[in-house]
């Protein structure tokens, strides 16, 4: 497929960016996986609509060639196939009409008017419905399509709706009707005990005294395993400077679990990050596929991923147990690991090379001891931010596709849906009937409590926006 004209990409940065299955095994690499019946009722949820379609013989030929006699049904095969549709669109017209009292206007020459209650719109002005936004937000932000393909999907099927014009709309739900309920899930995050925290480059154009080129950061911040209900927000910042993890994190005391990025080490005192050692097995993974495959298997670079994966192969053994339980284990069967690896990790420093890769691995290692070993302090920390890291991966998708985002505002409205939809993603929600349902109650629900965001969490949502389970 060819690429986009540069103009053509500009455009589109408008502002963001029953039956069980069958046990054969099919060896996949590293990893065996159940391959999938081909039968339609191991695909479809529950309670899918069914059109049944019967051929019967016309009646004219319901005659026995061979001896005259009438035909009579004895039974029947059934052929099963599902059918999709392209997305459907109409226009729906909400008329409300206005009623007079003709006795009062003959008696007194003034009517008594009674109009038909009018709710309040999504976007006054717009066309635009919560069932359309819903639809847009979840095809660019969980199926990642630019807004110039969904353009031309459009225009395919004969509706004349721009990019622009859906980038108007995504931006003006964000900001009305989404960003409220943003914030009180920022104030429930920052009351948590333990945080996971990562962050990844975007490319914004219109940054005020920045180039186009310029680095911006989009920073995710997540709840630990630990919590009752999950939470994932994203956040744009133009820079990856400590003080807007900070500033975030007002009002938070507790855990953050975090990669080496000595920005998290400037965080006040009551905020005590917890090195990860996904990182540090990476980096002796790497410093292992510098060498030549035979001297692999014996060498220094070897012996250090071993003793970060006897690790991580304890903390699978531990993940049943309760925090407490847990600590006890990782005391009793961790601790002697790592005084060992810590032991052969000062006594290789001294004699490799340190700007080679082992030297660097083990020069972070060393260097993150002390964040390293936190996780020994309760047994709520986890050994890894492997949470943040799955978390961060949905938006690095999305920016694979739409590229960069036009303005700063774009680029915010972009954190506050994707955090929607991941926080949904993340308690079992499907994030078209969550975006919806929200979307479809804001506005009345606007004019009547102050407090209406809380009454929209994800944690309130009804039984209908939940992904259907077979």
């Amino acid at each position: 497929m060819l690429a986009l004209p540069l103009i053509e990409q500009k455009l589109e940065a408008y502002a963001f960016g029953t039956k069980a299955a069958t046990e054969k095994q099919i060896t996949v690499k590293a990893h065996e996986r159940k391959r999938q019946s081909g039968n339609v009722l191991d695909v479809v949820p529950e309670g899918t609509p069914t059109e049944v379609v019967e051929h019967r013989l016309p009646e004219n030929e319901l005659t026995c060639s061979a001896c005259g006699s009438k035909l009579v049904e004895i039974g029947k095969e059934v052929r099963r196939s599902l059918m999709m549709k392209p997305a459907k669109f109409w226009v729906r017209e909400d008329v409300y009409y206005t009623y007079a009292c003709k006795n009062c206007e003959q008696e007194t020459g003034e009517a008594s008017i009674v109009k038909a209650a009018k709710g309040p719109a999504l976007l006054p002005g717009s066309f635009a419905s919560a069932e359309a936004v819903a639809y847009l937000a979840t095809q660019k932000f969980v199926m990642y399509s630019p807004l110039y393909r969904l353009e031309q999907e459009f225009n395919r099927q004969g509706l004349r709706l721009s990019r622009q014009t859906m980038a108007n709309w995504l931006l003006n739900i964000s900001e009305k009707w989404l960003r409220p309920v943003y914030d009180v899930l920022h104030e429930q995050l920052c009351r948590e005990p333990v945080l996971h925290v990562d962050e990844t480059t975007l490319q914004v154009l219109k940054e005020p005294g920045r180039s186009s080129t310029s680095k911006s950061y989009m920073w995710l911040y997540r709840t630990s395993g630990c919590a009752k209900q999950a939470i994932v927000l994203y956040e744009y910042q133009p820079t990856r400077k400590a003080e807007h993890a900070e500033r975030f994190l007002q009002g938070f005391s507790g855990w953050l679990h975090a990669d080496g990025y000595q920005g998290y080490h400037k965080l006040p005192g009551n905020v005590r990050v917890v090195g990860c050692w996904a990182h540090v097995r990476r980096k002796f993974d790497e410093a292992l596929s510098t060498l030549p495959q035979e001297k692999r298997k014996d060498s220094p670079a070897a012996m250090g991923e071993w003793y970060c994966s006897q690790l991580f192969k304890l903390e699978q053994a531990f993940a049943e147990l309760t925090p407490e339980e847990r600590y006890e284990k990782r005391l009793e069967q961790e601790k002697p690991v790592l005084d060992a690896l810590l032991s052969w990790a000062n006594e290789m420093q001294a004699r490799t090379a340190p700007k080679s890769a082992l030297g660097k691995a083990i020069h972070y290692l060393l260097g993150h001891w002390p964040y390293l070993t936190r996780y020994l302090e309760d047994g709520r920390l986890e050994l890894s931010n492997n949470r943040a890291e799955r978390s961060i991966k949905p938006f690095v998708m999305g920016r694979k596709n739409w590229l960069f985002a036009n303005t700063p505002g774009g680029a915010r409205a972009s954190a506050v849906i994707y955090s929607l939809i991941e926080t949904a993603k993340e308690n079992e929600l499907d994030p078209y009937r969550y975006l919806l349902w929200v979307l479809q109650n804001a506005p009345q629900l606007s004019e009547e409590d102050a407090a209406w965001a809380e009454k929209l969490l994800p944690a309130r949502a009804p039984k209908e926006c939940y992904m259907p389970h077979k």
